[in-house]
């Protein structure tokens, strides 16, 4: 299953971002999540077909779902997830 999703970016928190289904937009969004996510911020349109790779998270997760709730709310990494990516170590 593919789908036309538009990804907002968070004003209030980097690296927090919604994506949705481009002809719902934000419609089935819950108001209280768009109180905590602040005004969205168009980032981007992405045309998620099954060949299409996220860098962050699964797309078949994304896709299942924004059809079950209408929005999937990606979240951002932890400092340590960053860390331990960018330095290839681990900490401890």
């Amino acid at each position: 299953m593919s789908i036309l999703c538009t990804i907002y970016r968070s004003p209030k928190k980097e690296g927090m971002y919604l994506y949705v289904d481009k002809k719902e937009d934000l419609e089935r969004v819950p108001e209280i999540l768009l109180k905590v996510f602040g005004q969205p911020q168009f980032a981007m349109t992405l045309h998620l077909t099954p060949e299409r790779k996220l860098a962050r998270v699964d797309r078949d997760e994304v896709v299942l779902a924004i059809a079950e709730q209408g929005y999937f709310l990606q979240m951002p990494p932890k400092i340590e997830d960053t860390f331990n990516n960018e330095h290839n170590t681990k900490l401890v």
